[in-house]
């Protein structure tokens, strides 16, 4: 059953958290810079659903999850409003190169619209080149920023 006409897609809920966080584990074999932890990836998702500036896409096929992608925002001063910030794209390795992926980030873009944003951006591994061309046959440009990141004590 992997016809992509046959998935559909919807926000993600409580009852998907399960799936999800096995579909982050799949992304984060990918993209090193970060540990799988299903208990942080699980708290992440919840707190995400919880909020009301934060969306989560579900694409399901039949009763499963098969891909994701979430979506929050932020205040952007180039901007002068809201920006969204796309993460977590991922798509079940037998579900992609069908489609899936797209169609998430222009839910994702969609969504991020509705809500006033004028502008959406994503961290990508700069390792994973077929993400990158993925994302630059989507349109996604580079930029001349670099993300950088510290840990705090908590």
């Amino acid at each position: 059953m992997d016809d992509p006409k046959t998935v559909r897609f919807r926000g993600a809920e409580p009852r998907d958290v399960p799936r999800l966080v096995a579909l982050i584990g799949e992304l984060f074999a990918i993209e090193t810079a970060f540990t799988v932890d299903p208990a942080r990836q699980e708290k992440g998702l919840r707190a995400l659903l919880a909020a009301p500036t934060a969306h989560i896409l579900a694409a399901e096929a039949g009763n499963d999850v098969v891909g994701m992608c979430t979506v929050q925002l932020t205040v952007s001063t180039a901007e002068g409003g809201p920006s969204g910030l796309i993460e977590d794209v991922v798509v079940d390795r037998a579900w992609r190169g069908k489609g899936i992926g797209r169609a998430l980030l222009d839910e994702a873009e969609a969504w991020a619209r509705s809500q006033g944003a004028s502008r959406v951006q994503l961290l990508a591994d700069q390792r994973n080149r077929p993400a990158l061309d993925f994302y630059a046959g989507r349109g996604w440009a580079l930029t001349q920023m670099v993300c950088l990141n510290k840990k705090l004590a908590r």
